[in-house]
């Protein structure tokens, strides 16, 4: 059994470390940067470039800056706002504030470019490696399918991030499973952050603010999962007036209103979207209903609501509140007196209170719920059959952040999770009472972690972020837990070549039990509990960032390398719903990944984008156990969701004030995967029963052939008018080419013509979308 009390001098070290370095009085100027309407804008850039000192905004439009004594001119950019430039007078025992508030750019086009995590000077310089900072202006900016922007797809461009293959938004990052990813809505965990069986994601791209993406080197603060970090923040709301916008596209539309609480001091932004697949599949199905031997088209449809709402208390204190709400439905309904009923959806919700309790130290409390679920329902005549999970979370979270003096930047806090786990229900009934099944298994865990970091400025050429996570588990009488140490350090060879380094080390107490490669809503999460030990990780990362052409391009390199261990799979034959055993179905086993991502990024001027590469090896190996041969016998295999290769080119181009271009281009080696090698031919002792056996070799020992593809887009601005301000119509042309890409292989028979015996197997590829193109209309008044 863990005990948390052993490791308090540990945490109160690493807490108190910095309050030996005291020894002079700092200057703390601390500010907001917002746009005309009252948002935050996340990754601005505010600069002292007289002394060479500078910050990029925090995702709410919060920055500091440590100053000294004097009169300074601050210079506060963003692209497509307007540069704004005041002077503050910093005096000793002082702490002065700045809010800023940037006009728009008089060319409204601008907006769209390409602004990513502040400036690359910024990126340059920051300690911490394979993050990326998306804005939803970019997201919206590039060629989607059906014209529904994705943020999940926009991150898939990113060196080191794949997809699970044609159609779906699931990440795989550095050779970790779709569910090591920690996916976070205003700190809110998402569990499957899928509609549409995965080819779009949850998140709304009218209210998202900005999305971080943290792949190595993960902050203290974050914990649980093993791969990575997408932290989505959403919109707080126009300060100033009431607005509307929205969009109509090729299979959904969008409405959002925001505006003003009282002005000035609070705002709220209320959202939806909902998907049309069913008005016309019911129109399909209602003008065949008298033809013969048709079969019904099923109703599918997804929608989803996001609210927030923010408020001022006063000069030091702000409270948010935040929802999501989201359900994908799908229904057969058969005049035969079969039907099937599947529906599944995310709710999140976040209260969070803001507290400042001087310059130098302040607080974000916050209090969340997340529940996922899932649900099927089949009807045959008179019996009804029900099959469902679900995952229920309460959590507790304190982020505290406090300058003690000038180079040191101390973040300590802590959270406490309540998980419920629903790992299957069963109901099975008959209208006559004949039949009454009942089942439930259910499970109940405790998550906890304390942290605490420095960001401590060594000098001009060095800086070094290191901190360190307590975590804990508890499921019945089972305890888990361990040390997280988190280490990154970043050395300035010269103004524009830094070399950087980072190591983490990482434990994940609950498990997605899946029996697919891809993220099904069918999947199931469970504690760690009994045989099922917490998965753990650990990654090194390094390499440079490079300044080329007056800093007009940001080249990086980085090489990584990931050893896990305690990796879960099943055992071949594996019962997985409704088994009050499930953990005696699991194998465990080790894992590796590795390799270099390459990337080349432009953001400002007419032409914006980025090229990135990667070459990596992803393997996993589980050795004989629980009587059984293990998987691949032991041997080492790779899953399905490594690729060698990966490069994606994205680029940007403004033709003229109303015309924009856009195109990315995505290429990566196949999917490993497992077809048989041959097939054999068994015979009854009668000579009378001839079966055909296929004969499989080691798992994913083939791959599908290479996946690439083009999208193209073009943004055309329309005019003002009475009803709208601002519009645009978005044209995207996905798989401009139409390149059918494998979607998956199956075998058809070919049999001799004379004798209808079969000769021999073909391999047969499917592919799922051909060339798409989608025409949105986008508005705002």
């Amino acid at each position: 059994m863990m005990q948390f009390s052993s490791f308090r001098v540990v945490l109160a070290g690493l807490l108190l470390a910095p309050l030996t370095l005291l020894a002079q009085t700092t200057h703390l100027l601390r500010g907001t940067v917002r746009g005309t309407d009252g948002t935050g804008l996340p990754g601005a850039n505010v600069a002292v470039p007289r002394q060479g000192i500078g910050a990029a905004a925090a995702p709410d439009g919060s920055f500091q800056l440590e100053l000294p004594a004097g009169r300074h001119t601050v210079q506060v950019s963003f692209i497509g706002y307007q540069t704004v430039t005041q002077d503050v007078t910093v005096r000793q025992g002082n702490n002065p504030r700045l809010d800023v508030v940037l006009p728009a750019a008089g060319n409204e086009l601008g907006e769209v470019v390409i602004e990513g995590s502040g400036t690359l000077e910024q990126k340059l310089n920051t300690t911490q490696m394979g993050v990326e900072r998306l804005s939803v202006r970019e997201a919206k900016l590039l060629p989607a399918l059906f014209g529904e922007v994705d943020i999940l797809k926009t991150l898939q461009l990113k060196p080191g991030v794949q997809n699970g293959g044609e159609g779906t938004s699931g990440l795989f990052v550095r050779g970790g499973s779709a569910d090591q990813n920690l996916i976070l809505l205003d700190d809110a965990v998402v569990y499957n952050p899928n509609h549409l069986f995965g080819l779009f994601s949850t998140f709304n791209s009218d209210v998202v603010q900005s999305v971080d993406l943290y792949k190595s080197g993960f902050p203290a603060q974050y914990g649980g999962r093993l791969s990575s970090v997408v932290d989505v923040k959403t919109r707080e709301g126009d300060r100033q007036k009431l607005g509307v916008s929205g969009g109509l596209g090729l299979i959904s539309s969008r409405l959002s209103v925001e505006g003003p609480i009282v002005k000035d001091k609070g705002s709220f932004i209320v959202a939806g979207r909902r998907t049309y697949f069913d008005v016309f599949t019911r129109q399909i199905n209602r003008l065949n209903k008298n033809a013969e031997d048709y079969n019904p088209i099923p109703d599918y449809y997804f929608y989803d609501l996001n609210l927030k709402a923010n408020y001022k208390l006063g000069r030091r204190d702000q409270v948010f509140l935040s929802g999501y709400f989201g359900n994908d439905v799908f229904g057969f309904n058969s005049d035969r007196g079969f039907n099937f009923d599947f529906h599944w959806g995310n709710r999140t919700g976040t209260v969070r209170w803001s507290h400042e309790f001087s310059p130098k130290l302040f607080t974000n409390t916050s209090v969340t719920g997340s529940r996922y679920v899932y649900d099927i329902t089949n009807k045959l005549d008179q019996f009804s059959f029900g099959l469902g999970s679900n995952i229920r979370d309460w959590s507790l979270r304190s982020d505290w952040e406090w300058h003690p003096r000038e180079k040191h930047v101390v973040r300590f806090g802590g959270s406490a999770t309540l998980h419920h786990f629903g790992v299957g229900s069963l109901q099975a009934k008959a209208q006559d009472n004949s039949l009454n099944i009942g089942q439930n298994i259910e499970y109940n865990g405790q998550e906890g972690g304390l942290y605490a970091s420095d960001n401590f400025t060594v000098s001009d050429k060095l800086a070094v972020d290191y901190g360190l996570r307590l975590s804990g588990f508890r499921s019945a009488t089972n305890d888990y837990g361990g040390l997280e140490p988190r280490l990154a350090t970043r050395y300035s060879l010269t103004p524009n070549v830094a070399l950087k380094a980072s190591y983490a080390l990482m434990y994940q107490y609950v498990h997605l039990v899946s029996n697919s490669g891809a993220s099904l809503p069918t999947d199931i999460w469970y504690p760690s509990r009994l045989s099922a030990k917490p998965q753990r990780s650990q990654q090194v990362s390094t390499g440079f960032s490079w300044l080329l052409f007056d800093g007009k391009l940001l080249l990086t390199d980085e090489v990584y390398y990931k050893w896990a261990q305690r990796q879960i799979d099943f055992r071949d034959g594996a019962q997985l719903f409704i088994n009050p055993d499930l953990d005696a179905e699991f194998l465990y086993g080790t894992g590796q990944a590795y390799g270099n991502e390459l990337y080349l990024e432009k953001k400002n001027g007419r032409t914006t984008g980025w090229i990135g590469y990667t070459l990596a090896w992803t393997n996993r190996e589980f050795e004989p156990q629980r009587g059984g041969p293990g998987i691949n016998q032991g041997r080492p295999f790779y899953p399905t969701y490594d690729r060698r290769h990966n490069l994606t080119v994205v680029a940007m181009h403004q033709l003229s004030d109303r015309v924009s271009l856009t195109g990315s281009f995505v290429y990566t080696s196949g999917n490993p995967t497992t077809l048989p090698a041959a097939r054999i031919a068994v015979q009854d002792v009668a000579g009378t029963d001839l079966e055909i056996v296929p004969v499989y070799p080691d798992r994913n020992s083939y791959r599908l052939p290479s996946y690439h593809r083009l999208d193209l887009g073009v943004v055309y601005k329309l005019r003002p008018r009475q009803w709208a301000h601002e519009s645009d119509l978005t044209l995207s042309i996905y798989n401009a080419y139409n390149h059918r890409n494998p979607y998956f292989i199956y075998f058809d028979e070919v049999k001799n013509k004379d004798t209808g015996q079969v000769e021999r197997y073909r391999a047969r590829l499917v592919s799922l979308f051909p060339v798409i193109p989608s025409l949105t209309y986008n508005f705002k008044f």
